[in-house]
């Protein structure tokens, strides 16, 4: 076509495609039907699949997949190894009118390798965690946190990516050492003594026997919607040693190469999370109460709350 720019060497544009942009990169395959604006920026080894349509202020990194009946508007910002799939649907003005165009344009973003699936929809100023995965036909209303997989209208995070799942009632009693190590560095499932009679069961801990460090700090956490999220963050130096003391709770831990889920549904089980592990979490059941033993005071500046940041302190 006479209006199409010169592309690098590599890029692909199907004939009847229309690719504007000049900033597309080697290996980037454009078909049918497609239309880029000249503002775009597409990375290398992209695949633009038919009737896709880029607006200008759109940035993409390498190795994106974007489906058939997409359309990518100003303000969205893709990292590398990103898939939207076939029909989802992207906004960036919160109170849209016809011919208004005053106020500014909200950035929405895709972390690298995080997927959209087919038919979701995504409001504006959202942020999709790295490797997180959003289900077909969800409506994301709030940030989807690094790993989380979101489903439902409103979109809720039903999981994490690749958290291998452990119950805590798989964990040895406490006739065999009461403590078995999870896959994630340093975190373990402790089974505390119960004793039952006629008189009703009780559990116990001895610091620093059962629990591993004397602490310094307890809070209970309860009475939380069970479509809520705790926890998203690791501590620099502090030990905690959880407890659900009534209902059950789902704990990840996270090193940063590993991942585990630990359900915590028991008051003689608990579980150890020593500094630098990202914990979270989730599925609190309607009753339930988490004890969180912590060997030190509360510091702000003990906290690492952006999964990203996590990654380089670990690595």
């Amino acid at each position: 076509m006479a209006d199409q720019p010169q592309h690098g060497s590599g890029v692909f544009v199907h004939p009847q495609a229309l690719a504007e942009s000049s900033r597309v990169g080697a290996g980037t395959r454009i078909w049918a039907f497609a239309h880029v604006l000249p503002g775009a920026s597409i990375g290398r080894d992209c695949n633009i699949c038919d009737h896709v349509f880029i607006e200008n202020d759109v940035t993409m990194g390498d190795r994106v997949t974007v489906k058939s009946g997409v359309q990518l508007w100003d303000g969205l910002r893709v990292a590398d190894d990103v898939f939207i799939g076939p029909n989802a649907t992207f906004s960036n003005d919160k109170y849209p009118r016809s011919k208004q165009h005053d106020r500014p344009i909200e950035e929405t973003h895709l972390g690298a390798g995080s997927s959209i699936g087919a038919g979701a929809v995504v409001l504006p100023g959202i942020t999709v965690g790295a490797r997180a995965l959003v289900g077909a036909g969800s409506v994301v209303t709030q940030d989807v946190p690094a790993r989380a997989i979101v489903s439902g209208n409103p979109a809720r995070i039903v999981g994490y990516v690749d958290a291998r799942r452990q119950p805590a009632a798989t964990v040895p009693n406490a006739a065999v050492a009461g403590m078995a190590p999870t896959s994630v560095r340093g975190v373990a499932i402790h089974r505390l003594p119960l004793v039952e009679d006629l008189r009703g069961r009780l559990t116990a801990g001895e610091f620093t026997d059962q629990i591993p460090f004397v602490p310094l700090r307890y809070f209970l956490v309860f009475d939380v919607p069970g479509k809520d999220v705790r926890g998203e963050h690791a501590h620099r130096k502090c030990h905690q040693f959880l407890v659900c003391v009534r209902g059950s709770v789902t704990v990840v831990a996270d090193d940063g190469a590993a991942s585990e889920e630990i359900v915590l549904d028991r008051p003689e089980v608990g579980l150890y999370v020593p500094p630098l592990v990202w914990a979270v979490q989730y599925r609190y059941s309607a009753d339930a109460m988490l004890l969180v033993f912590a060997s030190d005071h509360y510091d702000p500046a003990d906290y690492v709350r952006d999964y990203a940041e996590f990654q380089a302190v670990v690595n």
